[in-house]
């Protein structure tokens, strides 16, 4: 069994410093994503240290603050779901948090974690580092392009990869426009994305090495303006989605994001075109999910996604009317 080295931090620099200088070290909160791929054994090398970010004070709350919703990074799963606050304005949110896992979970993982977990690819997450992948050894191939692909990108690979962003609470994230502060810089949602592919193993979004998120701050849609999200998974708990879609719309404007059907959250900016300065009918939101879907290319296995997707971005933007 290997001996890791465990680290309680006692603040955000305490716990930056030791991720720049402890070799092969990787932060941990609610543990429920890294602590099932140390498991699994899923890395060439297991993380050597680990530094423990749930003893950082002061990074579990939710609030809202200069007309914007803040949450701290540890503010968990369940909170966020049963927060009135967040419920009152940010339904999409408070829904896709709901959405999210198991009650269990949902109590342990944190707003931060959900946004940061790593990819679900099954030749990513292969025990024993079966599939030494593109995403975890340089010069490799992505499996899953001709392997079994039948939960992956309908929308092409990125970097060369071609796993999907897994996250229920991102698409909601980056249709209200929020920010992802960190102890670096403010990234906005919709650039915190990306898949990252060897030498680096950090996963899905562009944090460095030594950053860490630190709170979410959510822009207060306007009056008029609803919000919802839909999730569509074979299992209706304890599953992560096959498509999901987070829609904004009112006072003539629509924010449409989906995920769950490429690499990063996906803008359904073709749907949004469609839907804004429009009352919302049937026969509209079915063309809107068209135009979403524009442009995909699915793989020889899920070419069933589409329609899921197409029907999910229809249902949020129903449920908006």
């Amino acid at each position: 069994m290997k001996d890791i080295k465990h680290f309680n931090a006692t603040s955000v620099a305490d716990a930056a410093g030791k991720l720049a200088d402890v070799d092969g070290a990787a932060p941990i909160a609610g543990g429920t994503d890294l602590v099932t791929a140390m498991r699994a054994m899923i890395y060439p090398g297991t993380p050597d240290a680990v530094v423990n970010l749930k003893t950082i004070p002061d990074l579990a709350y939710i609030r809202e603050e200069g007309g914007n919703l803040k949450i701290g990074a540890l503010t968990t799963v369940n909170d966020v779901a049963a927060s009135n606050t967040v419920k009152s304005k940010w339904a999409a949110l408070a829904e896709a948090a709901h959405r999210m896992g198991s009650p269990q979970l949902r109590n342990a993982g944190t707003i931060a974690g959900n946004i940061c977990q790593l990819s679900r690819c099954w030749y990513y997450r292969s025990p024993f580092n079966k599939f030494n992948c593109l995403k975890k050894s340089q010069g490799a191939v992505c499996y899953a392009l001709a392997g079994d692909n039948r939960y992956h990108s309908i929308f092409g690979a990125r970097n060369g990869c071609v796993c999907v962003n897994p996250s229920d609470i991102a698409p909601a994230l980056v249709a209200f426009g929020a920010t992802i502060v960190t102890n670096k810089r403010e990234i906005a949602a919709g650039d915190f994305f990306e898949v990252r592919v060897a030498p680096d193993k950090s996963g899905l979004t562009v944090l460095d090495k030594d950053e860490i998120v630190t709170e979410i701050s959510v822009p207060a849609p306007g009056s008029g303006i609803k919000s919802a999200y839909i999730k569509f998974a074979f299992r209706k708990a304890i599953d992560f989605p096959i498509a999901s879609c987070a829609a904004v719309i009112g006072n003539g404007s629509a924010s449409i994001c989906m995920n769950a059907v490429a690499g990063i959250p996906r803008k359904a900016t073709g749907a949004e075109d469609a839907i804004a300065g429009q009352n919302i009918t049937e026969a509209n939101a079915e063309s809107a999910a068209e135009a979403a879907l524009s442009g995909a290319s699915p793989p020889a296995k899920n070419g069933y996604m589409v329609q899921v997707a197409k029907t999910v971005v229809k249902r949020a933007i129903l449920a908006c009317a």
